[in-house]
């Protein structure tokens, strides 16, 4: 067995057809974002250099995807986003549609193959994603951060989860914990950060409930309940997600 390559896809643009080779560990319902199938074949195609895969033999065991965009503008003052995630890729397209010169990369997702989970794979993806962030010349790397152990409790706040930490002082999330190895501290809550919706029978099909009672349904994989109201034969999700602050520069 071979070690595990990282690489750009900039640097092997013949892997782009791989990415989604594995299986991820992401819910069902995740992948019916309306962004996520707008965007995502486009930062394929125009951001190859912020876009990471692992490769173990010929077996694709993890990729990552991230993007860059202006965030110390006027209008933006540095403040990351409440809609984090949907924000980030909103904004990325849009400062290259209009010309604006990116000052910050964002981290929009890092993904491990099912069963690779534990080896420090991801701890590596974001390692490779901040070199080729700070080798680009950006001094900062930022990430609207989905907690890992967060789906385990639903209806804690994020506010209250986020900040939660072990005796160690390290946060109590392992997801949070590798940004914060790696130098990350964490900025807030971004409440907004992804919105899924659909209508009952398309939620019935993701998760395999039944969706027929009003108010919050408690779904595996989600960080928070999901909204339902029958009588108006619609669903939605709104995620929070956490932000965190890379610095690339040694300060």
């Amino acid at each position: 067995m071979t070690a595990v390559v990282i690489t750009s896809l900039a640097r092997r643009p013949e892997l782009a057809a791989r990415l989604w080779d594995m299986e991820d560990s992401w819910p069902e319902f995740a992948a019916h974002d309306a962004l996520a199938w707008l965007l995502y074949p486009r930062m394929v195609a125009e951001f190859p250099e912020y876009v990471w895969i692992a490769t173990e033999d010929d077996t694709v065991v993890a990729r990552g995807f991230s993007l860059p965009f202006a965030l110390h503008t006027p209008e933006r003052a540095g403040v990351l986003p409440a809609k984090g995630w949907d924000a980030v890729l909103m904004w990325a397209f849009s400062d290259r549609r209009r010309g604006i010169r990116p000052d910050t990369v964002s981290a929009v997702e890092i993904s491990v193959a099912a069963g690779r989970q534990g080896e420090g794979l991801s701890g590596r993806m974001l390692a490779a994603m901040r070199e080729g962030a700070r080798a680009a010349g950006f001094a900062e790397l930022v990430a609207p951060v989905r907690p890992s152990g967060k789906p385990a409790e639903p209806g804690t706040p994020m506010a209250e989860y986020a900040y939660r930490t072990r005796e160690d002082g390290l946060p109590y999330d392992p997801w949070l914990r590798v940004h914060v190895r790696a130098g990350a501290v964490i900025e807030g809550v971004a409440p907004l950060s992804m919105t899924i919706n659909g209508t009952l029978a398309q939620w019935r099909e993701w998760t395999g409930l039944p969706f027929d009672t009003p108010g919050p349904v408690l779904v595996p994989g989600a960080l928070v309940p999901v909204h339902c109201e029958p009588e108006r034969d619609f669903a939605v999700y709104v995620e929070p997600n956490v932000w965190v602050r890379h610095r690339l520069d040694g300060s």
